[in-house]
């Protein structure tokens, strides 16, 4: 039996395209334990139109909040997706105490000023191994942070399929010996398939370096619309299986919680 949940949902209090609402029933209709919304929320570029407007957030947490205590048959819980910047960890701490939430999740879609997720122009003509490096040395700051109750999707920077000339196994290993340090999740988030690269985030070929580490992992479909909710988990769990894993990370008041599974 395995505990389902899906931690990393964006509506249209970011960039998603429908309300909490739908993405509850469609969590409810896919068999979900539980399903937790983390809305897209940057601290050094407010006028992103990916990212929830600073002053809704008073409403985005009320929304949800009526949300856990109307829904009966599916745990709701609250986060946010925050970008990570080198530097403004004090600001983003001081932003995030006074929140009530259950989780907050890491990620980077930036490198300097300029996103590695929009557009493959922002790779052309570039290193891309020295991209590379300085993207997994980022995310390695963000987990290093004490910011974050997860990573989301460690090594987006594959996302148009430009890739490391070498064997980026180095990379993925001090990855998962910083998150071990640290004590900090990462998740499987199965939207890497709907992308040009065409396949999870991270790369499959190297679970079991986090496996071994001892890092805890959660599945999450990183969905921007209700019918991808808990998208792909079936072969996500397999993978998981595969790399060694038999228990996966729930969460609830920025505590974490493991929870054994059967593959």
């Amino acid at each position: 039996m395995i505990y389902k949940t899906d931690y990393h949902v964006h509506t249209e209090y970011s960039d998603g395209k429908a309300g909490p609402e739908e993405f509850v029933e469609s969590a409810i209709n896919a068999g979900l334990n539980e399903i937790g919304f983390s809305e897209h929320l940057n601290l050094r570029f407010n006028d992103l139109d990916w990212c929830i407007e600073h002053s809704r957030i008073p409403e985005y947490l009320k929304h949800i909040a009526s949300l856990k205590k109307s829904t009966d048959k599916i745990l709701v819980r609250t986060g946010f997706e925050v970008d990570y910047f080198p530097g403004q960890e004090k600001e983003v701490y001081d932003f995030l105490s006074p929140l009530k939430l259950d989780y907050v999740i890491g990620s980077v879609h930036f490198i300097g000023d300029l996103t590695v997720d929009n557009s493959e122009e922002f790779y052309r003509g570039r290193d891309i191994d020295r991209l590379y490096t300085e993207y997994f040395d980022i995310v390695c700051e963000a987990v290093a942070s004490g910011l974050f109750d997860f990573i989301a999707h460690p090594d987006l920077i594959k996302i148009f399929g430009f890739r490391y000339s070498r064997d980026p196994l180095p990379l993925y290993r001090h990855l998962a010996e910083k998150m071990a340090r640290h004590d900090v999740a990462f998740e499987i988030n199965t939207n890497g398939k709907n992308k040009p690269v065409g396949e999870f985030y991270p790369d499959a070929r190297f679970l079991h370096v986090f496996r071994k580490a001892g890092v805890p992992v959660c599945v999450n479909s990183d969905a921007h619309y209700p019918a991808r909710v808990g998208e792909n988990f079936d072969s996500a769990y397999k993978i998981l299986k595969a790399a060694g894993y038999n228990e996966m990370c729930t969460f609830r008041n920025r505590e974490r919680y493991l929870v054994p599974v059967q593959f």
